[in-house]
């Protein structure tokens, strides 16, 4: 499978580097820093290749958008259309030193990142993952703990996409949970926001995974 990466930081090069070793192409792209992305693709060899947001998208079946909140729009116009492609977001409403903003379910006023994306990128089909791990746990050499595989939480509206993104979650070494249509994103962000800050303050952050137990 060919993925593109939007947003190539801790997530997206941490994400990109796992599914490069389970033999996908993987194109990195979008970062502060233009030099990183060679030195993420020099570092992980493989199928791996430098690219611009738009040539990503235009390469790729899949794409990941990892970025910070402040810069969904400007990625989204440098990635160009995205009609028709897999659209995974991990973007939450975090900022960089973790803080934040309000826990509590968004009111019907506000939209999810997930959402946005999809209003802005219609003929996308947006599925939403990963932002209920931490990059450090996918950086690490597994995501085993003492014999148990931590839970990522995934929601969408095509059925198709979420197929291949539930593929991609187990190849990550999670146990992939389906959370229903896009409309759970509302609660995924707010979980992910209450879930990062517990760490935090518990001290826990970031060797901490999330299970969701079946009966």
């Amino acid at each position: 499978m060919k993925i593109g990466i939007i947003g190539a930081g801790s997530m997206g090069s941490a994400l990109g580097k796992i599914w490069a070793m389970q033999g996908h192409h993987v194109e990195f792209s979008f970062t502060r820093d233009p030099n990183k992305l060679a030195r993420i693709v020099e570092e992980i060899g493989l199928d791996t290749q430098v690219a611009t947001p738009a040539d990503a998208v235009r390469n790729s079946d899949v794409i990941l958008i990892a970025v910070w909140p402040d810069a969904l729009e400007t990625a989204l116009r440098e990635a160009g259309s995205l009609s028709g492609k897999v659209v995974i977001t991990c973007v939450s409403g975090l900022k960089p030193d973790m803080s934040g903003g309000t826990i509590g379910l968004p009111t019907d006023l506000t939209i999810s990142m997930a959402e946005k994306i999809a209003t802005l990128s219609p003929d996308a089909k947006v599925v939403e993952a990963f932002n209920t791990t931490f990059a450090e746990i996918l950086a690490a050499p597994s995501r085993d703990f003492n014999g148990e595989r931590p839970s990522v939480f995934y929601c969408g509206d095509d059925a198709s996409a979420k197929v291949i993104v539930k593929g991609l979650v187990e190849e990550c070494g999670y146990q992939a949970v389906d959370a229903g249509s896009l409309h759970s994103a509302r609660a995924l962000e707010t979980l992910a926001t209450a879930w990062v800050q517990f760490a935090v303050v518990a001290g826990l952050f970031p060797n901490l995974g999330l299970k969701a137990l079946r009966w």
